[in-house]
């Protein structure tokens, strides 16, 4: 269990050591009746709340538009299917909607068309969905889209499975591109061990059909130095998405729909693998935009928690689930070598090392200034970390998710103040780091003030 007696809001800022901007993230993941997306300051006070749009994830746009969902579909019938794509004002007014991928008729219910986007998507001109110095989303450009389609495919499994597609639409909402991923699964290096773990138990989930993939992060390469150094396999059109359930990472080509480069499922064929270890459950792998530090590494958060088919053993009877750590990490990689350039926390004796854990959900975003903002989803930690490993920024949701009774945000994303001209820029007034060896809660009331007044002075 965490601590029942925690702080929210910003806990800890040194302005001169951040890249100060606004922060936007979800209230409540799949709550049609929550605060919506909610944007920060650095002090942590809401400078705008766009009530009811769900944050699969949500992302800023230039001049203070936002993009998310509006709706998920009932739990009964589909898995984690969100109704609407769409894009608002600052107002919240719908400027744009995408929702004409599938028309479903779920039971008692009208037929309607859905969306049923899911995790990711990304709005031309801008490859990754967060701040990079001189790109900048495209006006009416065409959205690559995270989706769901049920189907079966016996090479998988005779069950039905939820599938995850990719794919593209223009500002009308047409579609003029489609992957779909089990179409590729014999290029996904599975061991026969895993195959048969796949085909008796393909993640099934209470509504119906197996999560096999669990697809939760898609992006564009966008212009690198692997491709200008002549590696095709990193054009900048390609994609690279992140399957949480199998322990994936991999490049689309756009051209062939083949995937022309892995990371995973296993980390035992080779040095460089061992070196990295078991990745497992990922979020957010990305390729680091050109214009940015590190940039054409992978950056991504390593969860840990369980996830992965194969060999049964003690900790997984069936073979599902059987890769298994009680630590998170951000890993900064090299594509090519397969180096680690940089994690967080840094290597430290002992399982877990330098406590960072989050078993799903969660975030990285390279900053400008070479920091990294780090979501560490399920307790609702945001924090923004120095390529030393400190900490400069940190930030507690108070938003608890009133059905799942935890706090929990999927992505957080920063932005810079222009991005949102309507808010009036708060003052960046400086929060010490509270000494935990010298906090206790006062006796009594009178005394709880006494130092509630101190603290604020």
């Amino acid at each position: 269990m965490p601590p029942s007696v925690f702080p929210t809001g910003t806990t800890i800022y040194y302005p001169e050591k951040c890249w100060n901007g606004y922060t936007l993230f979800q209230s409540e993941l799949h709550n049609n009746n929550s605060y919506g997306a909610v944007l920060i300051d650095m002090n942590g006070n809401a400078v705008n709340r766009w009530q009811g749009l769900d944050g699969f994830p949500n992302k800023l746009l230039p001049g203070g538009h936002v993009m998310g969902s509006t709706g998920v579909r009932n739990f009964k019938y589909g898995y984690q299917d969100m109704l609407d794509l769409v894009e608002v004002d600052w107002e919240g007014n719908i400027i744009w909607k995408f929702d004409k991928y599938e028309l479903v008729k779920d039971p008692r219910q009208k037929p309607r068309w859905m969306a049923r986007q899911h995790h990711d998507y990304q709005r031309e001109g801008n490859p990754v969905g967060y701040y990079v110095p001189g790109m900048e989303f495209k006006p009416g450009g065409k959205t690559l889209i995270l989706c769901h389609k049920n189907l079966k495919n016996p090479d998988i499994s005779g069950k039905t499975l939820v599938d995850d597609t990719i794919i593209e639409v223009d500002k009308n909402g047409d579609i003029t591109w489609e992957w779909v991923c089990s179409e590729h699964f014999d290029e996904m290096g599975f061991s026969a061990r895993a195959k048969q773990t796949l085909a008796r138990n393909p993640n099934m989930q209470k509504a119906g059909g197996g999560d096999w993939m669990h697809m939760n992060s898609i992006s564009l390469l966008g212009p690198n130095r692997w491709f200008d150094g002549g590696d095709r396999r990193f054009h900048p059109d390609n994609i690279i998405w992140d399957g949480r359930q199998t322990n994936i990472i991999a490049i689309i080509d756009r051209r062939t729909v083949k995937i022309v480069w892995r990371l995973g499922p296993y980390f035992t064929g080779g040095k460089a693998l061992r070196k990295i270890g078991q990745i497992i459950g990922q979020h957010h792998a990305h390729l680091i935009p050109r214009g940015l530090p590190g940039e054409g590494n992978i950056l991504l958060f390593d969860n840990g928690g369980a996830a992965g088919y194969g060999a049964p053993n003690p900790s997984s009877p069936d073979g599902r689930d059987n890769a298994r750590r009680d630590f998170s990490r951000v890993l900064e990689i090299d594509p090519i070598t397969l180096e680690i350039k940089w994690q967080y926390p840094p290597p430290a004796p002992g399982p877990g090392g330098n406590r960072l854990y989050s078993a799903f959900v969660s975030s990285a975003q390279r900053l400008p200034n070479g920091n990294t903002l780090i979501t560490e989803g399920n307790g609702g930690r945001i924090i923004e970390v120095t390529s030393e490993g400190e900490i400069v920024w940190e930030y507690i949701s108070p938003y608890r998710h009133r059905m799942l009774k935890i706090t929990l945000i999927y992505r957080a994303y920063r932005y810079p103040y222009d991005w949102a001209p309507q808010a009036e820029r708060s003052k960046e007034i400086t929060v010490p780091r509270i000494d935990n060896s010298q906090f206790r809660v006062p006796k009594s009331s009178k005394a709880l003030r006494e130092r509630l007044t101190t603290l604020k002075g």
